[in-house]
């Protein structure tokens, strides 16, 4: 029996929930043409409650970074953030056999945020430059900055795949389960068959698991005495529940026939190398011997 056929079995026997029906808009206000999209906050929100974070845990003994650098980072980051995930989209998502034209032959296109099109790994890329950028000129210990801020990426994860569910997009896979009681028909997808709600899945182990997970080592243990810990934690946790997550995601459509010949998503194969990166650096963490709580902050 085919998926489609199983789909449609599904439909029949249970009612799945529709998009539609939970009064759901992309956007908090209009005025005009202008409107203030849940998208834009939700970047806007991450990188605050971020920021907020990062200023009381650099109140905490053994902190290895001042005030002055975790506003550095707050604007390198930003930076970081939008331009990585665009060019990692133009990189990753178009052109080749995508059948999409590369964006990095259309510098206008390239340019259009309000276009859509933002790659997860593209501004984590982003982010680590900004990083390496702010330890370098403020001759900081960049794996110990890399482990702080590792503690405040969860929040912006968590609301940007809470404004991709609101905003009805990135939805997941059609259902095989008949019974799935969250299975939902989003209103853009062309075959309006029942769907996992993927984006929530996202939201739930990126985002919220991964916040109980780092402040809980961050504020209940040492392990921020132990270089290299945290953002340890942080990449093997977020590659696996990326990787677990695509499972139930949508292929983007210029990259299902690339999933189907691989036999993983792109989103799964570049998060491989994550894994393995912070399963590295989390043994190299463990191996060395932990620092003293009371080591000052570096100036």
């Amino acid at each position: 029996m085919s998926l489609l056929t199983l789909a449609a079995a599904a439909a029949q026997a249970h009612e799945p929930i529709h998009w539609v029906d939970l009064g759901l808009k992309n956007y908090l206000f209009r005025i005009g043409s202008f409107e203030l999209r849940w998208y834009s906050l939700a970047y806007l929100a991450g990188i605050v409650l971020g920021y907020w974070h990062l200023s009381r845990m650099i109140r905490s003994p053994g902190a290895p970074l001042a005030q002055r650098h975790a506003d550095d980072l707050f604007f390198y980051c930003t930076l970081g953030i939008i331009l990585g995930g665009r060019l990692g989209y133009a990189t990753f998502y178009t052109g080749g056999n995508t059948g999409i034209p590369s964006l990095w032959t259309h510098p206008t296109e390239l340019l259009s945020l309000w276009h859509g099109g933002m790659s997860f790994h593209g501004g984590l890329i982003g982010v680590l430059l900004a990083m390496l950028w702010v330890s370098w000129r403020g001759g900081l210990n960049f794996v110990r900055v890399a482990d702080y801020l590792s503690v405040c990426v969860p929040f912006g994860m968590m609301f940007g795949r809470l404004a991709n569910f609101v905003n009805g997009e990135l939805w997941g896979r059609v259902v095989t389960n008949p019974n799935l009681p969250w299975a939902m028909v989003f209103p853009d997808a062309p075959d309006q068959l029942p769907r996992h709600p993927s984006q929530l899945y996202e939201a739930g182990l990126e985002g919220l698991l991964m916040i109980v997970i780092m402040l809980t080592l961050y504020w209940k243990t040492r392990a921020r005495f132990r270089p290299g810990l945290l953002v340890g934690v942080f990449t093997v946790g977020i590659g696996c529940a990326r990787f677990f997550v695509e499972f139930f995601r949508e292929p983007d459509a210029q990259l299902e026939d690339f999933a189907r010949e691989t036999g993983l998503s792109m989103g799964q194969w570049l998060t491989i190398p994550l894994i393995l990166l912070g399963l590295f650096m989390i043994a190299r963490a463990l191996a060395k011997p932990a620092l003293a709580s009371g080591r000052p902050a570096t100036a």
